[in-house]
């Protein structure tokens, strides 16, 4: 039977949704399959936003309409035949899974007052243990409550729990007073009463500071609540969060002069000079950057203020309604921001609260729930997170003016994995970063014309390319591109790693790091390797995209490397040579390459298990393994696979990539003395987080060494 936690709240706007994702990410880095379930929906037809963003996770693969029980008008309608229909929703959710998070109901409109009590009893039925929600925010939002307030508003829920039957697993105090953490969490537990004591001593209790930007709404769920039309600037910035709202019914002046950081500016559509003033000042140095503009009145923007605005080169944007001042502003004011996965920051700020408020071992140990033999994709990515964050490093990534990097900059910032340095004008990087929504704030932004550290870098590429021929003139040029510039502040001790390649060639990225960082010692070729994120296992791969035909003694140092890198990342290394034949069967150049290779592996380092030549069944499947290599310790429990050429390599690893629906995480460098990793030129956002990880990890690595 599957474990299940179910998550509801005394009241409403608790922030349910955001403890919800925290325990479902929890979750999903123990377990390989976590389901979600909704025991209570307003509609059937109509979509259900916190189930929408909890099951875009990545730990989550089921359809919406089996994750829905019944609705709030089933439940009015007849409780207990609601309830049966719940039952039965639910057990065919937890048939599929291993563990299932279970979110109430919402306390909207269609709400009642026994819906603590049903939720209570929904949870008793589902034998799924309760955490409670408690919101540490006054319901007229004028401020936080106190601890003695959130202790009456536990004694009035809490009990409501115990007559239900329902098991008390813990209690979340979200958006609490943040000068009051400590005094919360002591107070609640005078709450519990003693006959629930008696069978729960320990009941936890955990705070989690109110952030305003949790519940800021973006830009387009304003557009969305003034029924209003996008007439000018760029899309993807609807997603950025709106942090406060701006009526402009005074002069250009006042309202300048008013004007906040992340602000929606609400301006009647026929007040051209006020639209002017405020586009003039968002791309101005000196005031605050907003978020957007509404024009209200449904007037229409005259040709030549649309030609003037259009000579601006500007991207904010600018919404169009009908709506009069008043009505504008009062649907803005009242819009509430929602949990969405099109906002990568909201997402990412609400996991890191959770992370670092929440004890997740704590609440781990009280569901019972131990770590799975199996390792997902997501479990594998959790693993180097941790792990990333522990080391504590600095990595430079060079390709400032990249939406994607920057985007993960803020990912890596918010999570806490790693130190950043963004290569880039630092006040072009900054303003686009704020015009996407992003905080970077804590990144440090180096300009690769900086004075100071071009001659600095130069003088060090002259010391390391005398040889060859350098000299300082054409060092200072050089060391501007910004991949000579971030492998110089590596090889400087100014970053501990370098990720690049979103936006250059892989021979652009990794060629400074053959001419400056140079190899290893010991080594005498620097090779890659994947990181195969099976289903339920992670594999290396190598060498896919460095070496195109390496020799035999070439082919032992990429197999010992990796099999160094598997080791380094908790893969225990058991190393296949690959070839078109096994055993004794084969010969040929091809064969006997890698037969030599094998050998050598076993002279260079015989305390690694490698097998060799094999072919990819052999090595990976045991029932074929049985057949053609019995008796093996590799043959069909291969962990690193290597290949004989960059040609096979790379087609294998895409092939598996694609048909196994694997994630492929690299190309991770190695050999180098220090981390320097590419990146695809198709990267998405996450492959730029982990291959950060990754190269912290690496860096770690080669410190301890």
């Amino acid at each position: 039977m599957a474990r299940s936690i179910y998550i509801t709240s005394a009241e409403g706007h608790s922030g349910k949704s955001t403890v919800a994702l925290g325990v479902l990410d929890t979750l999903t880095h123990q377990i390989q399959r976590v389901g979600v379930f909704r025991p209570i929906a307003r509609s059937i037809e109509e979509p259900d936003y916190v189930l929408q963003a909890l099951l875009a996770h990545d730990g989550v693969d089921l359809d919406y309409d089996e994750c829905v029980g019944v609705t709030y008008d089933d439940v009015h309608a007849d409780p207990e035949a609601a309830l049966s229909r719940i039952v039965e929703r639910y057990k065919a959710v937890e048939a599929k899974c291993d563990a299932v998070v279970i979110v109430g109901s919402d306390y909207t409109d269609v709400g009642s007052p026994t819906e603590l009590s049903f939720n209570a009893r929904i949870a008793a039925n589902l034998g799924a243990p309760v955490l409670l929600v408690l919101t540490g925010r006054r319901a007229d939002e004028t401020g936080g409550r106190s601890p003695d307030e959130m202790r009456q508003i536990a004694d009035l829920a809490v009990p409501e729990l115990v007559t239900a039957h329902a098991a008390l697993l813990g209690v979340v105090v979200n958006r609490a007073d943040p000068e009051q953490l400590d005094a919360i969490t002591a107070a609640i537990p005078a709450a519990v009463p003693a006959s629930l004591q008696a069978r729960a001593p320990h009941v936890p209790v955990w705070a989690i500071p109110e952030d305003a930007f949790l519940v800021a709404p973006t830009v387009a769920e304003l557009l969305d609540a003034v029924d209003g039309t996008l007439v000018k600037g760029d899309q993807a910035l609807l997603s950025r969060e709106a942090l406060g709202v701006v009526v402009s019914a005074m002069s250009m002046e006042n309202v300048l002069a008013r004007l906040t950081e992340g602000a929606i500016v609400v301006i009647p559509g026929d007040r051209s000079e006020v639209l002017l003033g405020v586009l003039t000042a968002h791309a101005s140095e000196t005031f605050p950057t907003v978020a957007g503009i509404v024009l209200n009145g449904g007037f229409a923007l005259s040709p030549t203020i649309e030609t003037l605005i259009a000579g601006l080169d500007q991207t904010l944007p600018i919404i169009s309604t009908e709506l009069g001042t008043y009505e504008t502003a009062k649907r803005i004011t009242q819009t509430r921001g929602r949990l969405s996965p099109e906002s990568t920051r909201k997402m990412d700020t609400a996991l890191a609260a959770f992370e670092q408020h929440v004890d997740t071992s704590r609440l781990l140990e009280l569901l019972d729930v131990s770590r799975s033999d199996v390792v997902t994709p997501l479990m594998f990515e959790y693993g180097l997170i941790e792990r990333a964050r522990t080391a504590g490093k600095r990595i430079v990534l060079p390709e400032g003016t990249d939406d994607r990097v920057l985007r993960a900059a803020g990912t890596i910032l918010s999570r806490g994995i790693a130190d950043v340095t963004i290569l880039g004008e630092e006040i072009e990087v900054r303003s686009r970063a704020i015009g996407l929504g992003i905080d970077i704030g804590r990144a440090t932004v180096l300009s690769p014309f900086d004075a100071v550290l071009r001659e600095r870098f130069a003088e060090e590429y002259v010391r390391l390319r005398a040889h060859k021929g350098m000299v300082l003139d054409i060092a200072r040029e050089t060391v501007t591109d910004v991949s000579y510039f971030g492998t110089l502040m590596v090889q400087l001790g100014l970053a501990d790693g370098m990720v690049s390649g979103a936006a250059h060639t892989t021979a652009h990225t990794i060629r400074p790091g053959f001419e400056i960082i140079k190899t290893t010692e010991g080594v005498s070729v620097v090779s890659s390797v994947f990181l195969m994120a099976l289903a339920d296992r992670v594999l290396v791969y190598g060498d896919c995209a460095v070496n195109p035909d390496p020799t035999a003694d070439q082919l032992a140092d990429i197999a010992i490397s990796s099999a160094e890198t598997a080791a380094q990342f908790g893969i225990e290394p058991r190393i296949a040579m690959l070839s078109y034949s096994t055993g004794e069967s084969g010969a040929g150049a091809d064969v006997e390459k890698v037969r030599q290779a094998t050998a050598r592996v076993r002279e260079l380092r015989p305390d690694l298990a490698v097998e060799g030549p094999i072919q990819y069944d052999a090595a990976a499947d045991a029932a074929v393994a049985a057949t053609k290599m019995p008796g093996s310790a590799v043959a069909g429990r291969a962990t690193v696979f290597i290949f004989p050429d960059l040609n096979t390599g790379n087609n294998t690893y895409k092939a598996v990539q694609r048909s196994a629906g694997a994630v492929a995480i690299g190309p991770v460098l190695q050999g180098l003395r220090k981390p320097i990793n590419d990146l695809s030129r198709g990267a998405l956002v996450q492959d730029i987080v982990n291959t950060v990880a990754i190269t912290a990890i690496q860096a770690e690595g080669i410190e301890a060494s």
